[in-house]
């Protein structure tokens, strides 16, 4: 959750964590800011050698776009994060994230 409210007890969360999902959702461009703000935060006090994803959630939303792809890509590949876009509702790429970034896990 990127609520403010929960950001105290997101250490709890990313100490000793392998592997991250960070998700925005690609209808609403000030969740990718937060997005970025969570991943400084992870960088800097998460694990050094944690496995970092980025999902672009809400992909069903495809016409209300915010967030370019191209961008939100690049930033993953900038922060040596993968990139994949998701959507819960349509359960497209769920799995998928799971399974690309469990191959990305350190030995």
């Amino acid at each position: 959750a990127g609520q403010e409210k929960y950001h105290s007890l997101a250490p709890m969360y990313y100490r000793g964590a392998a592997a991250a999902i960070v998700v925005y959702d690609i209808s609403r461009e000030a969740s990718f800011t937060t997005l970025r703000h969570w991943v400084d935060e992870l960088k800097a006090k998460g694990p050094k050698d944690i496995a970092i994803a980025i999902a672009g959630n809400k992909a069903d939303l495809e016409t209300q776009r915010e967030v370019d792809k191209t961008m939100a890509s690049s930033y993953a590949e900038e922060i040596g994060a993968m990139y994949l876009e998701t959507s819960a509702k349509d359960d497209f790429n769920v799995q998928d994230i799971f399974v690309k970034l469990s191959y990305r896990l350190p030995a």
